[in-house]
């Protein structure tokens, strides 16, 4: 009897000690009150694990009755909170609060903390918004990552219609090239022009474990001049626990993209690495605007102790997208608003004239070092190597032939190019090819970040920002289109750029088709690249600091930078050899910032925040009209700005208001705009089709607003966004006015009065709210809508700017989560996107200025009659204007498994 009563006991026992037990909860952002999805949830001790839903609620299946969890997300605070079990098996934490930390930016070793400029690195506050991991994913589908950006204040998105890769975006009325973009502390701008190329970052959207945008002065210490913000996107290194997702996603117009990623976890060695490879091909939505591409991702991470954290990552994404130019309004009107006439058919198959090709490695080694407890230094070393370009026309433009419906026929084209004597194109025989422009770099750079606390409430920062640049650019023939070789003449330059009268001949026989994964390593001899051919070499070397006093009542911090850079021109087509290099030019810049912030109480605070910047010009603006010619009219750029804000935080609402004013001297301001008809500019006449470029020197800009975002959760089954920004972005003064061709050729100059003009290419007036609705458990809703007002067109300083149609929008989503496995710890998620649901037609873009009465044929002298009297108008606007109608009706469907 006394052995049965003991087998009963330790029967109960093991039972008890085997049996599984629940913990659950819900992790809630401090900042948006929200539930943050993506979070990982670890029993310590243990191999049991789970990750938070779209609500932020989890739920583990654990042997024990009592212990500890581990509550971990990139960007924030990492929390351990102990459990006990009570009767019924299950254990709830409740609502599991964590505020952001920016020395949590990864999910295995801290990389970067020093050197990655996140907003909460900095006590006093400025004007911020945050995109995490899972937000990306859902609200981009088949876009560029931009989509995820568009509910933001003062961001405007356009550029879509010209193909994969081709959208831009501008921050407070400010482009690309004068904001600043950070891949893990590392500049992406060019550094020729400051411009970013969405096509060479495709696989953003799948590597980037957030997106902030910080607008205005921003928090970075580097000696770069965020004029309208920063945009720091931080990717995922090597991930903390094994495992990974395969997906596949389909879209509108045939786009197909497939993905597999998978990380080994963090060894016992102190090891990791993480892997993810993408493939996609699609249609594009305008016609002839086919792209295809690749991205992978490799993360190697090494915690050699807790002093000393390396990772080490390589990502890349080679593409190939053809591409669709801006056209007239009546072109749009007569052919459908997909209409594309860059491409046509030749024997049959498809051929664009335009296509972008491009492949850029980038490599990251950051090494972090916490010296002590109060002393760390964070480096970042880093490459990358861009190989690739875009093709275009070659010849005279009488040889380019088109179908009656306006497409290029490459079959005539061919016919003409077989019966020219022995096959040799030249620009007198009106011959046709299909050419390249390379646009090639290697690029090298180091960004070190010293960190000191030098009391409770005192923290310094110093470091370098250290890069070397060298970019070659020249143009080969990429299709004969039935020639056998190509013969060309020009004029050499001496060292005072004076001609020499001597014809100097080229004739090419090879040509490079288009291959973005071999264009990595090939390159064509000099003897065979046409019309141009010249390189450029960059040094930058900067350094910075700041020092910040912060207590629980009030912040205020200092901020200074200083660089200089130098700059050479090569060019091995146009000069003699002895006068292949340009006079190097040496530029000194710096910027300062500085700011102060006041806690009123536990919920509101204030903040002021002000900032000069003395910027160099970029390399593109110093030597004149792509010559070996120094520029005399560039010279440093003038930057002051000052904003104040007002953030306010409860339990279930959290809002910001922000202004601004920003004043920007000495700039240059760049359009171009496709000629509908042949023009004359002198002795040279531009034919229709052909791209003509304007430059405005000397611009000054005046930038102010006031940008409003608000997040409320009224109900636990809904969460609401909304933003709205008011902006007044005006020209100051005169500005010298040229064109140029895509030759390069200065077709004219003049002096123009900007004074009150305004700045386009970006909505002044935007406005959005979106919500997030609970329906069932893991089943959610969500629906944005957007408007925007005051676009003008992007037309370059002029005094009286067009101004577009408003428009708004509606993007809509559904996601489910559908947990699999024994254990319930893998997942599949569907994810369904429609952007604009309601199918509106509106512009997104102008590129040109004519005005309703102006005339249609301004040369003629019998055609009086101005585009109103002819009745050539479209909702108020002259059918002439030529720029991009936005995107119709397009949806996203992808399938995801997690283990």
């Amino acid at each position: 009897m006394k052995n049965w009563i003991f087998s009963g006991l330790l029967l109960m026992m093991v039972s008890v000690m085997f049996s599984q037990q629940t913990v659950t909860g819900i992790v809630i952002d401090n900042d948006t009150r929200m539930g943050l999805p993506g979070v990982n949830v670890v029993v310590l001790n243990s191999t049991e694990n789970a990750t938070t839903d779209d609500n932020g609620k989890f739920q583990i299946t654990t042997v024990q009755t009592a212990g500890s969890v581990e509550i971990s997300y990139i960007g924030f605070e990492t929390k351990v909170l102990t459990f006990k079990v009570a009767n019924g098996g299950t254990a709830n934490l409740g609502q599991i609060v964590i505020g952001t930390d920016s020395a949590q930016l990864d999910e295995i070793i801290v990389v970067g903390k020093g050197v990655i400029d996140l907003a909460d690195s900095r006590r006093t506050p400025i004007a911020v918004s945050t995109i995490r991991a899972a937000e990306i994913k859902q609200k981009t589908g088949s876009a560029d990552v931009t989509q995820a950006m568009v509910n933001t204040p003062s961001v405007y998105v356009a550029g879509q219609s010209g193909g994969f890769g081709d959208s831009r975006i501008t921050v407070r009325g400010f482009g690309q090239d004068n904001t600043a973009f950070l891949l893990n502390g590392q500049p992406i701008n060019g550094m020729e022009d400051g411009l970013v190329y969405w096509s060479n970052w495709s696989g953003m959207s799948d590597i980037a474990n957030g997106i902030q945008i910080q607008r205005g002065l921003g928090s970075s210490k580097l000696a770069i001049s965020s004029v309208g913000g920063t945009v720091n996107f931080v990717t995922k290194t090597t991930d903390k626990r094994e495992g990974g997702f395969v997906s596949a996603g389909v879209a509108n117009d045939n786009y197909l993209k497939t993905t597999a990623a998978y990380s080994t976890g963090e060894g016992k060695n102190g090891f990791g690495a993480s892997v993810l490879l993408t493939r996609w091909q699609g249609d594009g939505y305008n016609d002839g605007t086919f792209g295809e591409g690749y991205n992978y991702f490799i993360s190697l991470g090494y915690k050699l102790n807790e002093s000393h954290n390396f990772n080490f990552l390589i990502t890349g994404a080679p593409q190939e997208h053809d591409q669709n130019f801006s056209k007239t309004i009546s072109s749009y009107l007569e052919h459908g608003r997909r209409f594309n006439n860059n491409w046509g058919t030749l024997n049959g198959q498809y051929l664009s004239e335009r296509t972008n090709f491009y492949h850029k490695p980038v490599a990251n080694l950051n090494w972090d070092w916490n010296i002590n407890d109060n002393t760390s230094l964070s480096t970042v070393l880093y490459g990358s190597w861009g190989r690739g370009g875009g093709t275009g026309s070659y010849g005279k433009s009488a040889a380019k032939k088109y179908t009656a419906d306006d497409q290029i026929n490459f079959d005539a084209i061919y016919a003409n190019n077989e019966a020219l004597p022995n096959g040799d194109g030249t620009f007198g025989n009106n011959a046709y090819a299909i050419r390249s422009s390379m646009n090639n770099h290697d690029w090298y750079g180091l960004v070190t970040n010293l960190e000191k606390q030098l009391s409770e409430n005192l923290t310094l920062n110093f470091g370098a920002d250290l890069r070397t640049y060298k970019g070659s650019h020249y143009r080969q023939i990429n299709n004969f289109l039935g020639l056998n070789s190509w013969t060309e003449s020009r004029r050499l330059f001496n060292a005072n750029s004076e001609v020499i009268p001597v014809d100097v001949f080229n004739t090419v026989t090879e040509s490079q088709p288009i291959n973005h994964f071999k264009g990595l390593f090939n390159s064509i001899d000099k003897d065979q690249r046409i019309d141009y051919d010249y390189s450029e070499t960059i040094s930058y070397g900067g350094v910075f600091g700041q020092v910040e006093y912060a207590t629980e009542k009030f912040s205020v911090f200092a901020q200074g930078a200083a660089s200089t850079q130098s700059h050479q021109r090569f060019d091995y087509y146009d000069y003699i050899a002895e006068a292949e290099a340009a006079e190097k030019v040496n530029n000194f810049g710096f910027n300062a910032k500085a700011g102060g912030s006041y806690n009123i109480a536990d919920h509101s605070q204030l903040y002021v925040n002000a900032g000069y910047y003395s910027r160099q010009p970029y390399h593109d603006n110093i030597y004149l009209n792509y010559t070996n010619q120094v520029n005399p009219l560039t010279e440093n750029e003038k930057i002051l700005g000052f904003e104040a804000g007002y953030k306010f935080k409860s339990k279930f609402f959290t809002a910001n208001v922000n202004a601004y004013r920003t004043s920007w001297k000495d700039r240059v301001v760049s359009s171009s705009a496709t000629l509908t008809k042949d023009e004359v500019f002198g002795d040279i006449t531009i034919a229709a089709g052909e791209q003509v470029y304007t430059t405005n020197e000397g611009v000054e800009q005046l930038h102010s607003g006031v940008e409003l975002d608000f997040v409320a959760k009224p109900f636990s089954f809904v969460e609401v966004r909304a933003f709205g920004s008011v902006g007044n972005w005006e020209y100051v003064g005169d500005a010298v006015k040229t064109k140029r061709d895509e030759d390069r050729r200065v077709l004219e100059s003049k002096a123009t009065d900007v004074d009150g003009g305004k700045v386009g290419d970006a909505a002044q007036i935007t406005a959005g709210v979106g919500a997030k609705f609970k329906i069932v458990e893991r089943l959610s809703l969500d629906a944005d809508y957007r408007f925007y007002d005051k676009l003008y067109s992007n037309a370059g300083a002029v005094k009286e700017n067009l101004l577009l149609p408003k428009y708004d929008l509606v993007d809509a989503g559904i996601s489910y989560r559908m947990l699999v496995g024994k254990d319930k710890d893998d997942s599949v998620d569907f994810r369904l996107n429609v952007n604009n649901v309601f199918y509106k037609v509106y512009l997104s873009e102008l590129r040109s200025n004519i005005k309703t009465t102006d005339r249609v044929n301004p040369k003629s002298e019998t055609d009086f009659s101005t585009y109103e009297s002819a009745g050539k108008i479209y909702n108020g606007l002259a059918d002439g204007n030529q720029g991009y109608f936005g995107l119709g009706r397009t949806w996203s469907f992808t399938i995801s498994y997690n283990f």
